[in-house]
């Protein structure tokens, strides 16, 4: 007896989900009001160990979340499924063991997760192949990133360098270093605070640059292509 394919007709396919359906718009609005989430917390919490495993868990949340939104999985890439895994148990940890190395371990995963993120954001968004106010939310994205990602290098400067990160003589709480990153970024140039290492001078200077560039060369043309395709009136 020969083999019969049935073929479902084409009114009973399943429709995409909700769900399903908001991941596949590259909307990075919501992924934008979670990296405010992250934000806010790093500005307010307190600068204690429960608060740093709480901050790195709102980042492999808002990392997953931008996958789901670029529409890829976290299991399609090894070093993104690695890192999620690897910062979900150094958050953990730290809630148990009190350490240094522990400590540096987990800002370091957290600034590479920061890092992630971006990349993440950033291809999703030229993978949609047009300027629109998607793209918009998603430069806004990187843009705020950048500063939580310089946050978290100085974090790690201040836990391995011997001495105080600041020229002030502390190495300041998280939600200081985070005001300090986003003075630098946005090169207000108050100048309460001032690295006191060649290093920490050398990644202030390298952080006043990429948001100066990034300002004049990404911001500047998605806007530009978003008004020249609007037109006038």
């Amino acid at each position: 007896m020969a083999n019969r394919t049935r073929t479902a007709p084409a009114g009973s396919r399943r429709r995409p989900s909700p769900l399903a359906r908001f991941h596949a718009t590259h909307s990075y609005w919501a992924v934008l009001c979670a990296i405010g989430a992250g934000f806010f917390f790093a500005a307010l919490a307190p600068d204690s160990d429960w608060a740093s495993s709480v901050l790195v868990l709102i980042q492999t949340a808002t990392l997953v979340l931008a996958l789901r939104t670029a529409g890829w999985r976290v299991t399609q890439s090894r070093l993104v499924f690695g890192l999620v895994l690897v910062g979900s148990s150094a958050a953990a940890a730290n809630l148990v063991w009190n350490a240094n190395a522990l400590t540096a371990l987990l800002g370091l995963v957290a600034g590479l997760m920061t890092l992630a993120l971006a990349l993440v954001i950033a291809l999703g968004a030229v993978e949609q192949g047009e300027v629109n106010s998607k793209s918009v939310a998603g430069a806004i994205c990187v843009y705020v990133l950048l500063g939580m990602l310089f946050m978290f290098a100085y974090g790690v400067l201040a836990v391995v360098t011997h001495g105080p990160f600041f020229a002030q003589g502390t190495d300041g709480t998280r939600a200081l270093r985070l005001y300090f990153s986003y003075v630098t970024l946005a090169t207000l140039g108050y100048g309460d605070y001032t690295p006191a290492g060649n290093l920490g001078h050398a990644l202030a200077v390298l952080e006043a640059l990429i948001g100066q560039l990034y300002l004049v060369t990404v911001v500047a043309v998605v806007v530009t292509r978003l008004s020249g395709r609007r037109g006038p009136g």
